[in-house]
């Protein structure tokens, strides 16, 4: 069997622009977003760009306010998410 391994530093794809990871940091912060009702009884989240002032953007749309955190914090955990990729590979796992 043959084994292929990398000796030098990781380097994938090319990083992000810093403006890319500074909009993913604010949207990775829950206060950030807020929850709205609209005149036909459904929830709309939105969030707020701190480039844009006094203008919520909206993002979707739910028929419960339970829905609409739950979209919340999906959005949250995926922003969190790219977050964290950016930093490199991580160890899952390690054996003996």
């Amino acid at each position: 069997m043959t084994l292929f391994y990398q000796t030098s530093t990781w380097s994938s794809q090319p990083q992000p622009e810093e403006k890319t990871i500074e909009t993913w940091k604010h949207a990775a912060d829950k206060s950030n977003w807020r929850i709205t009702q609209l005149p036909n009884g459904f929830f709309q989240t939105e969030i707020k760009y701190p480039d844009k002032e006094d203008s919520w953007q909206d993002v979707t749309r739910r028929e419960t306010v339970e829905g609409a955190e739950s979209a919340i914090d999906g959005s949250v955990n995926h922003y969190q998410r790219k977050l964290d990729y950016v930093s490199g590979p991580k160890v899952v796992k390690t054996f003996k």
